[in-house]
């Protein structure tokens, strides 16, 4: 049952009464005042860059798109069938788009996150059960991005994986110190610059050998050759989503205006929202549909490029070792960013559904310690990506189901409630992402992925 007392926010949002009315279409006109305004007055702390003042949440949130995991899919997709699955990326890319929005929107409407919601309709012991879970996927995608910084780092200076599992979790667990408060904000601006690098060094290669663009082109046909095309395509929609992204983006909406930072209204914030989930995902979606052009393009048919570090040594074989270097580095980047998000979104679970707001430090040690028992132990660490994958899957629908109910409920919505449409496409979604992550457990578990 959901305790909609402990909501008094609801009912100035729906606007019911005529009290709340009034107050709700003064708003609007003093913000939409506020919005002709802002062009041709200068000074204020927000005016004439206000939308810019709202972006960079969702850039954050993208950094889950672009992390290890997904390199290794995207050119293992473009190494085994061309440009066969581009349709798959770009299909998975518009999902994502919409999954992430409104995660974004549950948090600017609600003032509070997807955990937070979740732990405060739970009993006791859901609320711990479901934080065992979450904490179980946090631990698993650390271990993906733990594992690629390794291999960047074992590529670009030899390094032990060991040695670099511990360079990677040390450099993020700096990267931590600014997230929350005042430093906000720098927090955004180093991931964005992360994003940054990343996708120069995942695209340099076009540069040296650009494709055909009528080939990528009859990739967005959707169509399959074989069985195997079908199970990667399975195995590349079904990893779209990520939990992690999806409770962390509730909260970067409202952390972003941490410090005691005036935030714009809900009606502005949405609005911003929209723009920063279109800009970020896309840059993230380029990003993947580049790797997997690059592979198609230039990897085609090669052997050994089913793991990051085989991949690497392709490119180097094909457009040498400067292409190989920067591959590499963007690895590199993709791995501290991804890690440092992770982490944080950890953190966010923990505070929400334990209510416990724990050091981000000692977060940080709980995903890290498991990655760097299996860079120490285990004789080929990409078979842990695999385990990992598969946890993940099972996660997802613990986060995506809650936000679409959540994002229905007109009393914690109230006018920003999602129509029959919009829900019904939601649904749509739910039911394609969680069947496609079914299938990918089920082929993974018998060894046929």
């Amino acid at each position: 049952m959901e305790r909609e007392s402990e909501y008094p926010q609801d009912n100035a949002i729906t606007g019911d009464g005529t009290a709340d009315g009034i107050t709700k279409t003064v708003e609007t006109q003093t913000d939409r005042t506020g919005d002709a305004s802002e062009g041709t007055q200068g000074g204020g702390k927000h005016h004439g860059h206000a939308l810019a003042g709202i972006l960079g949440p969702a850039f954050v949130a993208a950094v889950a798109y672009v992390d290890p995991g997904n390199v290794a899919a995207n050119i293992t997709s473009g190494a085994r069938y061309g440009y066969l699955l581009v349709w798959v990326l770009v299909v998975a890319n518009v999902m994502s788009v919409f999954i992430q929005y409104q995660s974004a929107k549950l948090g600017v409407v609600t003032g509070k996150s997807l955990p937070e919601l979740l732990g405060e309709r739970m009993s006791d012991a859901g609320r711990f059960m479901f934080f065992m879970q979450a904490e179980v996927i946090a631990i698993a995608t650390d271990l993906a991005e733990l594992i690629g910084g390794a291999i960047a780092l074992n590529l670009l200076f030899g390094l032990p994986l060991f040695v670099g599992g511990l360079i990677i979790g040390a450099v993020s667990t700096v990267l931590l110190m600014f997230e929350g408060g005042s430093t906000q904000r720098l927090f955004e601006k180093i991931v964005i610059a992360l994003l940054l690098v990343i996708t120069f060094g995942f695209i340099a290669g076009l540069f040296i050998d650009p494709p055909n663009p009528v080939d990528v082109a009859k990739g967005l046909v959707p169509r399959f050759t074989n069985r195997d095309s079908v199970m990667m395509a399975t195995s590349m929609l079904g990893a779209t989503v990520m939990p992690h992204a999806i409770y962390l983006h509730s909260t970067l909406v409202n952390d972003h205006y941490a410090g005691g930072q005036k935030k714009p209204s809900v009606p502005r914030l949405l609005h911003g929202a929209k723009i920063d989930v279109a800009w970020a995902l896309l840059l993230a979606g380029t990003v993947n549909l580049c790797l997997l052009i690059l592979a198609a393009n230039s990897l085609y048919g090669m052997k050994g490029t089913d793991s990051i570090d085989g991949a690497q040594h392709a490119i180097v074989s094909v457009l040498g070792p400067g292409i190989g270097t920067i591959f590499s580095i963007g690895l590199l980047a993709s791995s501290l960013s991804s890690t440092s998000v992770g982490t944080y979104a950890g953190s966010e679970i923990m505070h929400g559904l334990l209510r416990i707001k724990a050091p981000m430090w000692a977060c940080r040690v709980v995903t890290l310690v498991p990655g760097l028992v299996v860079l120490w132990f285990a004789p080929n660490p990409t078979e842990a990506l695999v385990i990992g994958q598969v946890i993940l899957s099972i996660g997802i629908p613990f986060a995506i189901i809650p936000l679409m109910r959540y994002t229905h409920s007109s009393s914690l919505m109230g006018r920003w409630v999602d129509g029959p449409v919009c829900h019904a496409f939601f649904l749509l979604i739910v039911v394609l992402v969680i069947a496609l992550n079914a299938l990918l457990v089920v082929l993974e578990l018998c060894g046929q992925v």
